[in-house]
């Protein structure tokens, strides 16, 4: 570090015996504030290292793009849970560890032996990260919680997308994503908490209770006005015009969410103030079918370029619909070192999306590539054999 400042999380051991993408996205969450990262894998290691095309490195030792989206800053040790010896050196790090994030079905631990009630009594100061499907409780608690189930039953599938075509899940796993979000939020909530009272808890969430958490005001549209939504499309449920528009090359997107702007907008898309449908928000949305033909008509010999450039003057929120390659040369990503680079083995240097906080007076940190599977086992049993033996002889 270029600092004599620590890390946020320095001295803070985390074990992850969680897969896939909801547990990871937590555990990494604390490595890239500094925790030390055990990522405790089975033989066959993390499902998600399966997980693709893409695959980039030798072909007989492919690598998943997936697994490095949410593994980065991690040691991987590779036990295998259903032998006593590997079941025992697991035991071993979760008694050294401040914090354990598992990501199973319920009741699953319990059955590896890794009962998080009796964890606890030999560590007392644990805090346990437990992330599921749909709760802890209740008749779905057994359920599996894969992203786009979640998607649907949570309901956000049934305000994503139009009409025409129908419920939609999003492009990127978000309920997996959020739920990692609230367990990293839960755990240092919990680690804060423990300088208070000396021990540790258990902090759960689950994909479903993220995914609600997510409905934002299409939740309250129903919970207090007893409106059920429905999709809307590429526009605001609840704005217009805010939403997509075709024009002359493509496609534009406007955010006309205040009256100051929609005066602004109005005198430059050449609508009338005397028509009594653009008179207010309300009317304004209630007649937004209209009125996104209106606007297309005005914008149909204008370029998105131009659109864009003639909005943001006017100091309305314009844009455009970027592609991931237009995303990462853009430059917000690059003003902001929003992609990170390390040398992955097998493969070279490689740029990962990284952290989206930052701390002023912290240092950047150096990070550490996606782990190969098992890469730090012998090393990580070693310390435990030798940190045992410091304990014994005390």
């Amino acid at each position: 570090m270029s600092s004599q400042r620590q890390a946020i999380l320095d001295g803070v051991l985390v074990v992850d015996l969680s897969r896939a993408l909801a547990g990871p996205q937590a555990a990494m969450m604390l490595a890239d504030l500094g925790a030390r990262v055990i990522k405790v894998e089975p033989p066959h290691g993390d499902d998600s290292r399966g997980w693709g095309p893409p695959f980039v490195g030798a072909e007989e030792q492919p690598q998943s793009t997936y697994f490095m989206c949410a593994n980065r800053n991690k040691e991987s040790v590779v036990l295998d849970l259903k032998d006593p010896a590997g079941l025992a050196a697991c035991r071993d790090l979760i008694s050294r560890a401040d914090v354990l994030i598992e990501n199973f079905r319920a009741g699953v631990m319990d059955r590896l032996g890794l009962g998080i009630a009796g964890l606890r009594q030999e560590n007392p100061t644990l805090i346990a990260l437990s992330i599921t499907g749909f709760g802890a409780d209740g008749e779905m608690a057994t359920r599996a919680g894969y992203d786009q189930i979640i998607q649907g039953e949570a309901g956000l599938m049934s305000v994503t997308g139009d009409t025409a075509g129908g419920p939609t899940k999003m492009g990127v796993p978000i309920c997996d994503f959020l739920a990692g979000v609230y367990g990293a939020y839960g755990v240092l909530a919990a680690l804060h908490e423990r300088q208070r009272t000396g021990t540790g808890t258990v902090v759960r969430t689950s994909l479903f209770a993220a995914a609600v958490a997510a409905s934002t005001f299409q939740g309250t549209r129903f919970t207090v006005a007893g409106e059920v939504p429905g999709p809307t499309g590429n526009h605001h449920a609840a704005i217009a015009p805010y939403g997509t528009f075709r024009c002359a090359d493509g496609l534009v997107q406007i955010a006309v969410a205040s009256e100051r702007l929609w005066q602004a907008f109005r005198a430059y898309a050449g609508l009338s103030a005397e028509d009594p449908r653009w008179a207010t928000p309300a009317s304004r949305l209630t007649n937004r079918q209209a009125l996104t033909g209106e606007i297309e008509l005005a914008f149909a010999a204008r370029t998105r370029e131009t659109i864009v450039s003639d909005l943001l003057g006017l100091g309305i929120p314009a844009g455009r619909i970027a592609a991931m390659d237009e995303v990462f040369s853009a430059p917000p990503v690059r003003d902001n070192g929003m992609v990170i680079e390390v040398d992955q083995p097998g493969v070279g240097r490689i740029g990962l999306p990284g952290p989206p906080v930052t701390f002023d007076g912290l240092p950047d940190r150096e990070h550490q590539h996606p782990p190969l599977l098992g890469e730090h086992t012998h090393d990580v049993l070693a310390w435990l054999k030798a940190d045992a033996g410091e304990v014994a002889a005390q």
